[in-house]
């Protein structure tokens, strides 16, 4: 025995197609031995979908996390449209109108186009942010505490 008592899994070969046409080898294949583990079953999901969309996210907040003195860079293309529309949905739907006047459900009323053209103008880089609107709020001693009220595409941002 060349390893002594070290168990192996079985090895994996590649299954060796028939030499003859009419399906009868002259020559018999080595079968193809089973994977082990969850090999069927992939880290990520194919394709990005509203409930994989923060996977990548989540890998930058652990890094964030890990490293606070770096400076992340180019973080542009972890944006897409599935992210703008969790973002979107994670905002208070009676929250107060900003500096545009919209309403969440004004917004929601055509969500999609709308959320396509604020992606255009991000990875455009056209996006700014608006000018917030300033409240003031009385408190009970006589004073006032401000309060900037964003516009609704930047609550999300």
């Amino acid at each position: 025995m060349m390893h002594g008592d070290e168990k192996s899994g079985s090895a994996i070969v590649a299954v060796k197609p028939a030499n003859a046409a009419n399906g009868t080898a002259a020559e018999p294949a080595e079968p193809r031995a089973g994977a082990e583990g969850n090999a069927g079953e992939p880290s990520m999901r194919r394709t990005q979908s509203r409930v994989s969309v923060s996977q990548g996210l989540d890998r930058i907040r652990q890094a964030a996390r890990q490293r606070k003195a770096e400076r992340f860079t180019a973080l542009f293309h972890h944006i897409s449209t599935d992210l703008l529309y969790e973002a979107f949905h994670e905002l208070k739907e009676e929250a107060a109108p900003g500096v545009d006047g919209l309403t969440w459900k004004t917004y929601a009323a055509e969500l999609e186009p709308r959320l396509e053209d604020l992606h255009g103008r991000v990875q455009r880089g056209a996006y700014r942010a608006q000018p917030s609107r300033r409240v003031y709020i009385p408190k009970p001693e006589g004073r006032e505490r401000p309060i900037a009220v964003a516009a609704l595409e930047d609550k999300g941002t």
